[in-house]
């Protein structure tokens, strides 16, 4: 006696699966940006990037590509809105909104953005774990999945001088930066970037749990590391912007979701 006949799957592309939007104006790019910028801005803040006034994530304008968006000095990431956001030129002149910009942090990611014309945005925070790391002068090492996706890529910043005021510390950031997608600069914190505001944003949460789990596991014992070929196999599959866009989408639903009024 045969049983009841199974259900049919679904087909493939009747399934929802989110992707980067394509845009048809440059304004509706810009008003994206600056959506997801907003967005990124109060996740760092629930997770306790904000010291002070010290960290920024700035996005590449779509139309002015050597004018960046970034949070207005001074104010909280939790209470960002789009409309807060501050567009300043490659000088750190404001050109669109109605605060000042922390010149010194803006000043090293003109110089990342001059350097990598494919990166869109550029996060630094000084987290606690990431700055853990850093003064031990330290790179990640291949001990989870997560970290290999910085496996040979990602770099040491190996000086501190003092905070970065002037164009020059910025371009040996970017210099040591080179063509990956992080920078730990010792003494002082971490840099990612990204070919959006998305990927950029995922890469710097990741990066600090994966300094949170290196510190962690080096107090508890002697970590074992991935080998080689499995870390960049590992790196292959998990290390491209696109992948961190899709992880970092839960993320964004989250926030757009649950804090609408960031998109004011």
């Amino acid at each position: 006696m045969h049983g009841p006949t199974p259900p049919l799957p679904l087909p493939s592309d009747q399934l929802q699966f989110a992707m980067p939007p394509m845009h048809d104006s440059v304004d509706d790019e810009r008003r994206h940006r600056r959506e997801r910028l907003a967005g990124a801005l109060r996740i760092f803040g629930r997770l306790g990037f904000e010291d002070g006034v010290s960290g920024h994530i700035t996005a590449r304008d779509p139309e002015f590509s050597d004018c960046f968006w970034v949070n207005p000095f001074g104010m909280p990431f939790k209470h960002v809105t789009v409309s807060d956001l501050v567009l300043a030129n490659a000088d750190g002149q404001v050109i669109e909104g109605r605060y000042h910009v922390n010149q010194a942090a803006f000043t090293v990611h003109v110089q990342v953005h001059a350097a990598r014309p494919d990166v869109v945005a550029v996060a630094h925070c000084h987290s606690v774990h990431g700055r853990a790391l850093s003064a031990l002068g330290d790179l990640l090492d291949p001990l989870t999945q997560e970290s290999c996706a910085f496996y040979e890529d990602h770099s040491l910043y190996d000086a501190y001088t003092g905070v970065a005021v002037d164009a020059e510390e910025g371009r040996r950031i970017a210099t040591a930066l080179g063509s990956r997608k992080a920078v730990v600069l010792r003494n002082h914190g971490l840099l990612t970037v990204g070919d959006s505001v998305d990927a950029a944003a995922w890469w710097f949460v990741s990066m600090e749990r994966s300094c949170q789990v290196q510190l962690m596991a080096k107090a508890a014992g002697r970590p074992l590391l991935i080998d080689h070929k499995a870390a960049v196999a590992t790196r292959e599959q998990l290390g491209g912007d696109l992948v961190a866009w899709i992880n970092y989408q839960p993320m964004w639903q989250d926030i757009s979701r649950s804090e609408p009024d960031l998109l004011s």
